[in-house]
């Protein structure tokens, strides 16, 4: 229960963050994607499960206050959950790399099939503006600003868990 609760809690200081404080710290009219650094964050940390439902909470919110499409982010979001889930096995603490990479990836790949959905079908086949005005700058901002929340992230968890351990250990007595 307390883990749900300090992931709705995270869930909702990004959102507000990405919507509110750093769109008035914008480079280039473009603001970093900090609810994909959440939703990957927890798909690696936690598995699939956990992600696919992160994912899925926060593209619900990014569709209902951002959206043009009520649903289209939330499978967007709940798909890069999943995916990195997969990665879960693979996922060390220590190391850094594995989750800058699937981050950025995860970024690069939600802005593409965002601009197929929304800017392809509607004939707009302008691909190298949208990359070198949207989907570069965002991916660029995401990944300098991954190097702090994905810190933050880990350490919440890392103390969820000690403390999920302490708890399950109390109850074999």
């Amino acid at each position: 229960m307390r883990r749900r609760i300090v992931t709705g809690i995270i869930i909702i200081i990004c959102f507000l963050l990405q919507t509110t404080v750093f769109q008035n710290l914008t480079f280039a009219n473009i603001a970093p994607n900090l609810l994909m650094i959440v939703v990957s964050s927890f798909g690696f940390m936690r598995g699939r499960k956990s992600g696919m439902f992160v994912g899925f909470i926060c593209g619900l919110l990014v569709d209902i206050f951002c959206g043009f499409y009520l649903g289209i982010y939330a499978l967007i979001y709940m798909y890069v959950g999943f995916i990195n889930g997969i990665f879960q096995k693979k996922f060390y603490p220590d190391d850094i790399k594995l989750p800058m990479l699937l981050i950025g990836s995860s970024d690069i790949a939600a802005n593409l099939v965002v601009y197929f959905v929304m800017f392809l079908f509607r004939r707009r086949f302008d691909f190298l503006y949208y990359l070198k005005s949207i989907i570069l700058p965002e991916f660029v901002y995401t990944m300098v600003i991954t190097i702090f929340l994905y810190i933050i992230l880990l350490k919440i968890n890392q103390k969820l868990e000690a403390s999920e351990k302490r708890r399950a250990k109390k109850f074999e007595l």
